[in-house]
């Protein structure tokens, strides 16, 4: 049994475990399932790399849509730093050592992973392809690596549990009603999620301006643009006029619009809380009984007090640059809180993470791991479960490979004398 399928099981008697086994079994059962259905087209995915992906979900979704998922905010400099940051690192390969074998498989967050990787939660994702929330889910735990479900999700808590299984993190955003999100985060520990992630970098929401440009706004209004913008894209619409714009499952009740297709703009941080302070982390603290994850920290100093309240794990992140536009490039902040952090929790690193040896030189610099977002939602806004699973096979081959080309054949084995410190950039091409 996985470790994250453990903590599910809880303490009761021997007919409750073995009623729980069961349980796991049938969803792993569905998972593969489902996997191997989605096999063919997968397969036939004209797709070699993130970036194809994403050319194919750019051409399957109005532009408003994709817009929403690929953009930034304001000029989008963070948006690109995130990318540049990897690109300005450099790896010095060993050679002649035995690659034959590889093997990718680490622990991140007190648990077992297949690949140095979890998946970043990432809201309204049904907006691109209906169901996307599970299929991602699916994927993550057929490659068996963790998933993080997003609040503002289009599938219920409960639903990824029984539909997708795996090891499973939620992340909540802290919303002005304290009370809904302490009853979100009991409705995962019921369920069976081994830790909950608090994103700490939206007291607001970020000045996206694609989304105005391509109205989208609230109240939602239909407008001559962004209806011609559907009506090209009759692949999209139709599949949305047949099964119904999707719902933000977990923000029912919260407020009327948040859970309709007015939430999935730039000003969807209206509804949560900007005075949520140390304090406020501590309550958390406090009621969760599971690992403790932070999502949104760049600052040694901010490190330094999230390991005081008793946090299991940090993930410097600037919110794949659609908050602050001209914060720090993640990979540029990774090293100040690691040293912070000096090894007493778990430190990953999300943002720009398009590439298999992207994972490596993260890994190389001291990240315990990294959060892909972007990379897994372009797969299945392209190709729906085939293109999640699609994702993650790419990245998983990116990374053995870098592994082998690096003389690397464990994650142990990604240190930091594999980086190219002070080497000039390469020339523009």
């Amino acid at each position: 049994m996985p470790d994250g399928q453990a903590a599910r099981v809880g303490s009761g008697g021997t007919g409750q475990v073995h009623e729980a086994r069961a349980g796991t079994d049938a969803v792993r059962a569905a998972v593969e399932a489902a996997c191997r259905e989605a096999d063919a087209r997968r397969a036939a995915l004209r797709a070699w790399s993130v970036d194809d992906l994403r050319t194919l979900a750019r051409r399957r979704l109005p532009r408003a849509i994709f817009d929403q998922f690929d953009g930034g905010a304001e000029d989008e400099s963070t948006l690109r730093d995130n990318r540049e940051a990897f690109s300005r690192r450099r790896l010095m390969p060993r050679v002649l050592v035995d690659v034959a074998r590889v093997d990718p498989s680490t622990r991140l967050v007190g648990g077992t992973s297949a690949l140095p990787i979890a998946i970043a939660p990432t809201g309204a994702a049904g907006f691109g392809w209906h169901g996307a929330d599970v299929m991602i889910a699916r994927a993550a735990a057929h490659f068996g690596i963790p998933y993080s479900l997003s609040t503002s999700a289009t599938a219920s808590i409960e639903q990824i549990a029984e539909q997708a299984g795996g090891r499973l993190w939620f992340q909540a955003y802290i919303v002005k009603d304290r009370s809904f999100t302490f009853r979100l985060i009991e409705r995962a520990r019921v369920a069976g999620y081994e830790a909950v992630m608090i994103t700490v970098d939206l007291p607001v929401g970020g000045k996206r301006e694609r989304d105005y440009r391509n109205d989208m706004s609230i109240p939602f209004r239909y407008t001559p643009r962004n209806l011609v913008d559907f009506a090209t894209h009759p692949g999209w619409s139709l599949r949305m006029l047949a099964r119904g714009m999707p719902v933000m499952e977990n923000l029912r009740g919260v407020a009327p619009a948040a859970t309709t297709a007015k939430g999935i703009v730039s000003t969807a941080g209206r509804n949560y809380d900007p005075s949520f302070d140390w304090d406020g982390l501590r309550a958390v603290r406090d009621a969760w009984p599971g690992r403790l994850i932070v999502k949104g920290i760049v600052r040694p100093d901010d490190a330094e007090r999230a390991l005081a309240l008793g946090v299991d794990a940090i993930v410097v992140s600037n919110h794949g640059g659609r908050q602050l536009d001209g914060g720090i490039a993640t990979l540029d902040a990774l090293p100040g809180v690691l040293r912070a952090v000096a090894g007493r929790a778990s430190v990953l690193v999300d943002g720009g993470v398009r590439r298999g040896v992207d994972v490596v030189k993260a890994l190389a610099m001291g990240a315990d791991g990294v959060l892909v977002g972007r990379a897994t939602l372009y797969g299945a806004c392209a190709a729906g479960q085939a293109g999640a699973l699609r994702a993650l096979e790419i990245l998983r081959d990116e990374i053995e490979r870098t592994m082998r080309l690096c003389g690397a054949p464990n994650v142990e084995a990604i240190t930091a004398d594999l980086l190219a410190d002070g080497l000039p950039p390469p020339p523009a091409r």
